[in-house]
């Protein structure tokens, strides 16, 4: 059932409480009559929200929430209080939990440790790469860090060289109901490096492909030993991975190939990778170490020789909504988690913990994610949960800064940018779920916080894994789902803020 208060009652009637009985005795000045909104309201609003829902002819279930901002007030609900998936919707969340619990002026440390002195150049002890759980560190970051290991006077390394990633949990794929070869679900820990993706391109050369697996930036492309390609003769499937030896092993169908093409493929030892990168740029400075050795705890003592600061979090936080980096969710999500005074031990630990935390400062009481991103599915949120936090962020301005714009289209499907209502909101999609949330403000000016979700998940059950990145019926229920969520969009504007 759907709730619905339209915000010139409430208000109206707010205001005649204060006003003074001799005004309302006084005849009105003009001819009081509703306003003409024009066949679209009318179509909109027949029903309420439950009929227009009803005829976006979606699978599954729909629910939403639509509240004043200024007041706080909850305008219309449909099934706001039933959990459903939020996708990366969840980012939002995300983003709160750890504005709240870092900082926003939070930065990210990866370090160069000694464990040893450092003589004539040369370093008689261990050398640590030491993560800090920098969601953005790249290959730059890296070629900066050995400069800086040169310019410290180090010229040779006699000990070991360790790789430290254990700041966060290790975490092999963030959802590992995902294909293998997805780069959006790759594996998490303290250390990443390039988002830990690998980059894979190939190229027909007579008969045969040749390829290369290298941590590519616009500046480097040094090739890795720690992901390794080989093609076969075969059409399915597309892509096999195996851990073999400490090496994520890769297979590839000739058939899915063409003449040349590339695409990233997600890292599963991240700690690794980026160790196999830095003695690269180390070798170029003419410095030789051995192959990474991975450790749990840094040695007592260990003094720092050079060291990487990410920019502020509030920045990062703004690109992660962007562009919807499930790494970059999953480890500021886990670095909060930390902050908070709890080791988690997996991301559904920490994830709790986000839960237990937005109970308590926003009252989000159907609330439990698995992750951080959104992107497993069994993640319950409810609409009515994300638009109260939202009313309560915004009164920090916390949160809209960070979100991007969300542009409204016309009846071809064309961005409309002399659309009348603004949207700043954070998308979600996974396979028959849809999400969105966040603030709109209306033609006269009024701004609303909202939340959709949309979830077939009986049908997303039914998706075998291997075709969970294209699967059939996929992309045709999600064209329906953002159809139904302009149209609430539209609807509200044209009841709260004209």
């Amino acid at each position: 059932m759907s709730r619905h208060w339209t915000r010139r009652f409430i208000m109206g009637g707010l205001g005649a409480m204060l006003v003074p009985a001799g005004v309302l005795a006084a005849p009105p000045q003009v001819s009081l009559r509703p306003r003409s909104r024009g066949e679209e309201f009318g179509r909109q609003a027949r029903g309420g929200v439950d009929g227009l829902i009803a005829r976006a002819g979606l699978s599954g279930q729909a629910v939403c929430a639509v509240a004043d901002v200024q007041s706080g007030l909850e305008l219309e609900a449909s099934g706001g209080d039933r959990g459903l998936p939020p996708a990366s919707v969840a980012k939002a969340l995300t983003a709160l939990y750890a504005l709240e619990t870092l900082g926003a002026d939070h930065r990210f440390t990866t370090r160069l440790l000694a464990a040893g002195p450092v003589q004539s150049g040369v370093l008689k002890g261990d050398l640590i790469l030491a993560g800090g759980g920098d969601p953005t560190l790249n290959t730059d970051d890296l070629a900066a860090l050995a400069a800086d290991l040169k310019q410290a006077g180090v010229r040779e390394v006699r000990g070991d060289f360790l790789i430290y990633e254990a700041a966060l949990p290790v975490v092999r794929s963030i959802d590992p109901e995902q294909p293998d070869h997805v780069g959006y679900s790759p594996a998490v820990s303290g250390l990443a490096l390039n988002f830990n993706r690998v980059h894979f391109e190939w190229k027909l050369a007579g008969k045969r492909y040749a390829v290369t697996m290298d941590a590519r930036t616009g500046k480097y492309r040094p090739d890795v030993d720690i992901a390794q390609m080989k093609v076969v003769s075969r059409s399915l499937p597309v892509y096999t991975y195996a851990d073999q030896k400490g090496v994520d092993q890769w297979t590839v169908a000739s058939a899915a190939l063409g003449k040349g093409g590339a695409r990233w493929l997600p890292v599963r030892k991240p700690g690794a990778y980026a160790g196999d990168v830095f003695r690269t740029m180390a070798r170029a400075h003419g410095i030789v170490l051995k192959s990474a050795r991975t450790v749990e705890r840094l040695p007592a003592g260990a003094t720092i020789l050079a060291q990487h600061d990410s920019t502020t979090l509030q920045p990062i936080l703004k690109d992660m909504l962007k562009y919807s980096n499930n790494l970059t969710a999953e480890m500021v999500g886990l670095s909060a988690s930390v902050a908070h005074g709890r080791r988690p031990d997996s991301l559904k630990a920490s994830a709790a913990e986000m839960s237990r935390w937005a109970e308590q400062r926003f009252a989000m009481k159907g609330t439990l994610m698995v992750d951080h991103s959104g992107l497993g599915d069994a993640s319950r949120m409810t609409a009515q949960d994300l638009v109260g936090a939202l009313v309560q962020a915004r009164k920090q301005d916390m949160l809209r800064p960070l979100l991007k714009p969300f542009k409204l289209r016309d009846s071809k499907g064309r961005v409309n940018r002399a659309h009348p209502i603004k949207v700043a909101a954070k998308t979600g999609t996974l396979n028959f779920v849809s999400g969105l949330g966040g603030y709109m403000t209306a033609a006269d000016g009024t701004e609303l916080a909202f939340a959709i979700f949309v979830a077939d998940t009986d049908q997303r059950k039914r998706i075998p894994r291997a075709a969970r990145e294209r699967p059939k019926g996929a992309r045709g229920w999600n064209y329906k789902a953002k159809s139904l969520q302009q149209d609430l969009i539209e609807r509200w504007g044209a009841l709260y803020g004209s």
